[in-house]
């Protein structure tokens, strides 16, 4: 009579298990959304932007380059977890305007970049390998190391290991950040253990390594990764400055108005063109002299 009893917490045990060891093995599966695309297929046709690959063991990585005469400097870009270059690339005007080359690769398996990714030490030694790529290019002039989302952690690394060379960026700007993959993973999937995870992504403990200024975007109305991230990350590094954005989500923060003058008054900055510091008014107003 006892048999039955058993059985039933034995067999959801065993299914527990069975959908943990799942996670383990796949995670891929639901932290990387790829778009591929043909390896002939033409990305853009702006005469101004060029493509090119850059060789990794085991995988080709498609990158796209905003070329400009003589640029400012460069926004070196890490983009989101989902689609491929020809969503992300974008925007370009707003760059050109103010001079500055933008630089945007596509992660193994996105759009044309073979290969798969199979842990976050590849991820990272692969941005690493397309930034040693385009380097030498931008020597003396301003690098702004940007990422969106899953990309912000990368950027933040990719920050940290320059800070640690002796040649940090000018600008880390981190869009839409989270303050771990472990945090965020705990907040959507409290049934999972954290060791399960093989991708921490640990954005605020990187960010604290960075030694030049750090400016933090997001969406007020963020419902996938809660503006309380950058929050947490602020409390690691108390002097980065924050443009929280009204009214904007996760996937439409680039849309509104007071983002894209927070980002063109900190490019402006960089280039020298600004008489003062700037703040940002997240209502969508224009930059003003900040208080020291």
């Amino acid at each position: 009579m006892y048999a039955p009893l058993i059985a039933v917490p034995a067999l959801g045990a065993a299914l527990y298990g069975a959908a943990i060891a799942w996670l383990y093995f796949r995670q891929e599966r639901l932290l990387f959304e790829p778009d591929p695309l043909p390896a002939d297929q033409p990305l853009f046709t702006d005469p101004d932007v060029r493509e090119f690959t850059v060789e990794v063991p085991g995988a080709r990585l498609s990158v796209a380059q905003l070329k400009l005469p003589d640029p400012r400097g460069v926004v070196f870009y890490l983009h989101g977890n989902s689609a491929n270059l020809r969503r992300w690339f974008v925007g370009l005007d707003a760059f050109r305007e103010l001079n500055f080359d933008v630089v945007m690769m596509d992660y193994r398996g996105y759009g044309k970049s073979t290969g798969r990714i199979e842990s976050e030490a590849q991820l990272r030694a692969d941005v690493r390998a397309v930034w040693n790529e385009v380097a030498t290019a931008y020597e003396g002039r301003r690098i702004v190391v940007s990422g969106q989302s899953l990309g912000t952690a990368l950027a933040a690394g990719l920050s940290s290991e320059l800070c640690e060379a002796g040649c940090p960026p000018d600008l880390t700007l981190l869009i839409s950040p989270y303050s771990s993959m472990r945090a965020l993973a705990d907040e959507r999937y409290p049934w999972v253990p954290s060791r399960v995870l093989r991708y921490p992504l640990p954005t605020a403990d990187l960010v604290a390594k960075c030694k030049g200024p750090v400016m933090l975007v997001h969406g007020d109305r963020d419902e996938l990764i809660g503006h309380h991230h950058s929050e947490a990350i602020r409390k690691v590094l108390p002097q980065c400055q924050l443009l929280l954005v009204e009214g904007a989500g996760h996937g439409d923060v680039h849309e509104h108005p007071s983002f894209r003058q927070g980002i063109a008054s900190a490019l402006i900055g960089l280039a020298g063109l600004a008489v003062a510091p700037v703040s940002y008014a997240p209502s969508g107003a224009g930059p003003t002299a900040a208080v020291p």
